[in-house]
């Protein structure tokens, strides 16, 4: 009785430890032996999901180990997990000087070499991943109001209508549709186009004028433009009123519009 439950402690001590191995693997990157240029045989943990500076004197080895070894070895890798056809368009970089590096993702590196680079530059763009970021963010993301917080949807327009009935009664709500939004320029063909709209003020950098009285606009600075649809008090008997403004704010606007109540905008 004794042997067996010695052997079942042993066993559950392996265990522990194949996990405690595997819990280190995942959570860091596990160098042994590196002798690249003038690394000595250099055995590393690098924690993973943190950000991990490399310093040292000239000569040392910091640009052997992050260039030379880590992204080396990582390229490395994730070519070698492409199909053969794909690996035919890549160059394949040849394995560095290293017993074993463990937990190690495909990596990217920006060369220490200066560059034509814009000031504005980052690291996306420096890497040409910005333009599939954009994509990314465009499929999954959630975009949020900057004021409010609030997650933005797609609405339809009877969404829009059903929302505005349900506003408490006496609610004042002025409906919009976006003409300009951040551009330089008179923009008269703008308010010439709400004219014959039928309209007769305009929300112009966020004040309210009648069309004849709209002050020039200095052709220089970012003008935001808004035709004012329809000025409202929510109460019984406006459903069809409402129906109306926002329909033509919808076509207006080509599909976005907006309504100011309470101090606030919502598009």
């Amino acid at each position: 009785m004794a042997k067996k439950t010695s052997k079942t402690t042993k066993q559950k001590a392996g265990k522990r430890g194949d996990l405690s191995e595997y819990r280190t693997a995942h959570e860091s990157i596990r160098i042994r032996g590196a002798a690249v240029h003038n690394l000595k045989s250099v055995d590393l943990d690098i924690p993973r999901d943190a950000l991990t500076v490399i310093t040292g004197v000239s000569g040392s080895g910091k640009s052997s180990l992050a260039f030379d070894t880590l992204y080396a070895e990582g390229q490395r890798q994730y070519i070698d997990s492409l199909s053969a056809y794909a690996r035919q368009f890549l160059d394949q970089m040849p394995r560095p000087e290293v017993t074993s590096i463990d937990g190690l993702a495909p990596t990217l590196a920006i060369d220490q070499k200066p560059g034509t680079n814009h000031a504005r530059s980052t690291v996306a763009t420096v890497t040409e991943i910005y333009d599939y970021l954009r994509v990314l963010y465009a499929r999954i993301g959630v975009p949020h109001c900057a004021n409010c917080g609030s997650a933005i949807a797609k609405q339809s327009p009877e969404k829009i209508i059903e929302e505005l009935i349900t506003l408490p009664e006496g609610s004042k709500v002025v409906l919009t549709a976006p003409m300009v939004r951040g551009r330089r320029g008179l923009h008269r063909e703008v308010f010439e186009d709400i004219q014959k709209s039928g309209l007769i003020r305009a929300r112009v950098d966020g004040e309210i004028y009648l069309l004849e009285e709209v002050p020039p606009l200095a052709p220089r600075k970012l003008h935001t433009i808004e035709a004012i649809v329809d000025r409202l008090v929510v109460r019984s008997g406006i459903e069809a009123r409402i129906s109306e403004s926002v329909h033509l704010a919808v076509r207006l606007g080509g599909g976005v519009m907006g309504a100011i109540f309470d101090n606030r905008e919502h598009y």
